[in-house]
């Protein structure tokens, strides 16, 4: 099932954003096929962004397992893998030996700096990504130090989600033309591309340098988080003079007396009340005012009860295999629905044979010790 049906991805073992990236195609529905280094542990079943995936281990240094992963790039659509810059080619595994053997093949590179540039050698991590590109500048508290955002932003968001979109492209492209080619993907780049509307609203005038102080960052009285009575929190977003006179309304507010609520200057005492008035009433009680209303106002769940809220129940937002909580596939598709694999599972002779090894092959890869 899934739209991404009869695909197949090599994934070269690694971890963070090519993992991801990986797991959204399988949960797609491509076939993909983990490449692990030999002698690695196997994966945990609970390290579920691995899941939909067979994987075969490969002694990289050995000449019969690099001519053996030459031959499974010879059936696939696409390839993953997150080196340093050089490695692959090192390897007898970069670009061109594999497009030479598949003309078609969509190569992607997941990287945090990128193949060239001054930094492309230097190790990194999605920390040091963001703090590049502004994004990390621009989260946290007026006059406090800036706050990393998990690792979502360069990991994940503008890491593995953009190559999974370039391999999509990629792949579609050499429908067309019958001509594959590497995909580029850094970190770097993808955070800055997530920044896009940021530096829009910047470049209009819209956006101030100075941390905590517009409209997005918690500075506006309207858009942040508030503690409640149980020491909780509430998440308060009603941007639109519409969504802020309900709340003004369920709150025992007049909206009134906030003409100029969008200027900064008037920020401060609004806070103010707010504050106070959040404080009266636990986090729950307030959830239960506010749901199912256009006040845009929801509970900071955690994660033990952000799979139990009663929409990402009706939704599907969330599942549990195994005893084992995780997010569901996304996005929902009418006709081919994605479905969430099954665990890695090692599956060696599978996997080649698939790939049109014979039992000789297999037999001869086992001998040479190449997996």
């Amino acid at each position: 099932m899934g739209p991404l049906k009869g695909l197949r991805v090599l994934e070269f073992a690694g971890i963070g954003p090519g993992p991801f990236c990986a797991m959204v195609l399988a949960d797609l529905g491509a076939e993909v096929i983990r490449l692990e280094r030999k002698g690695a542990p196997p994966p945990p079943p609970e390290d579920f962004v691995l899941r939909g995936r067979r994987t075969i281990a490969l002694d990289l240094k050995s000449p019969a397992a690099i001519e053996a992963t030459l031959r499974l790039v010879d059936s696939a659509d696409a390839l993953i893998e997150g080196f340093r810059p050089g490695v692959m080619e090192r390897l007898g595994l970069g670009p061109e030996p594999c497009l030479a053997r598949n003309p078609r093949l969509a190569y992607g590179r997941m990287t945090g700096w990128g193949q060239e540039g001054p930094l492309a050698q230097s190790a990194g991590h999605d920390i040091d990504y963001i703090a590049l590109t502004g994004a990390l500048h621009a989260i946290g508290r007026a006059g406090e130090r800036p706050v990393p955002p998990l690792n979502l932003v360069g990991d994940y968001g503008g890491g593995g989600m953009l190559l999974a979109l370039g391999l999509l492209a990629a792949m579609l492209e050499a429908k067309g033309s019958g001509r594959g080619q590497v995909v580029d993907a850094a970190m770097v780049d993808g955070a800055a591309l997530l920044m896009a509307p940021i530096y829009a609203a910047k470049a209009r005038g819209r956006w101030s340098q100075e941390r905590g102080s517009n409209m997005l960052d918690g500075a506006a009285p309207w858009y942040d988080t508030y503690e409640c009575a149980d020491g909780r929190s509430i998440a308060v977003g009603p941007i639109e003079p519409q969504f802020f006179a309900l709340m003004c309304e369920k709150l025992g507010l007049d909206p009134g007396r906030f003409p100029d609520r969008m200027s900064p200057a008037a920020w401060p005492a609004l806070k103010g009340e707010l504050i106070a008035i959040f404080r009266g009433r636990t986090r729950d009680d307030w959830a239960a005012l506010f749901e199912g209303t256009d006040a845009c106002i929801a509970p900071v769940l955690d994660m033990d009860e952000a799979p139990r809220h009663p929409h990402n129940q009706a939704r599907g937002t969330f599942l549990a295999r195994d005893g084992v909580v995780q997010p569901a596939p996304a996005p929902r598709f009418s006709r081919t629905p994605a479905e969430p694999g099954p665990p890695a599972r090692a599956a060696p002779d599978e996997i080649l044979a698939d790939c049109g090894f014979t039992a000789d092959d297999i037999a001869a890869l086992r001998s040479a010790q190449a997996i």
